[in-house]
């Protein structure tokens, strides 16, 4: 199973509430100091890996700009590949490698119109990506490290099947309530997690007013 996938780690910060953000609203909770972190992490990571959702909703580079070292091969999943040619991820794809995920369920404009840029398209799954046969569809390209920073959606989709090996949780000191919030992981009930992933505490460690928290699983 160790060659078979590589290696996911979570990345995200969130609320002392357990919240990632807010629904339709872009807001940041990374301080300075903790981007320059999440960036060294991503010049370490072979991949980065997020929604659809996420590249509508902020319109993210998902590159290395606050730390010195290369960019990730982005990759978004896009069941049905709608993802608009003016985002910041299809403007950048001549100089940063990128992997567009569909599904079967993508119409023949949309796939057309992909395979005509500058990326990778993988189709994988039916009616929405299989992220299992993704994974391994991405060790077989060399892709050994994987950092996943999806919405709460994505990521509660990848702990559900166990696809995740690490968690890097930056704790700020914000409170959001649960009016039109996302947590952490969207729609997972607490028991079913307690009881089917154990998590080992790998690290603690203070950057600012933040504490960022690593577990291994």
């Amino acid at each position: 199973m160790a060659n078979s996938k590589p290696k996911v780690t979570l990345s995200a910060a969130i609320t002392l509430d357990g919240k990632i953000g807010q629904k339709n609203k872009q807001i940041v909770l990374s301080s300075k100091t903790d981007k320059i972190r999440v960036h060294k992490l991503r010049s370490k990571s072979d991949a980065i890996l997020v929604g659809k959702n996420t590249v509508e909703q902020d319109d993210p580079l998902l590159t290395v700009r606050y730390a010195k070292g290369k960019n990730p091969i982005r990759i978004i999943l896009d069941s049905h590949g709608t993802i608009k040619n003016n985002s910041k991820i299809i403007k950048t794809c001549k100089r940063v490698p990128t992997i567009i995920v569909t599904s079967e369920i993508i119409s023949k404009p949309n796939l057309n119109r992909l395979q005509k840029l500058p990326i990778d398209v993988i189709v994988c799954g039916k009616t929405q990506v299989n992220i299992t046969k993704l994974l391994s569809i991405l060790s077989k390209k060399g892709i050994k490290t994987v950092l996943l920073e999806g919405g709460g959606t994505l990521n509660r989709s990848f702990l559900k099947k166990n696809l995740i090996d690490e968690m890097i949780i930056a704790l700020t000191p914000y409170v959001l309530g649960s009016k039109n919030t996302v947590s952490l992981f969207e729609g997972m009930s607490f028991p079913e997690l307690k009881t089917k992933l154990p998590l080992k505490l790998k690290n603690v460690q203070k950057s600012g007013n933040e504490i960022i928290l690593n577990y291994k699983i």
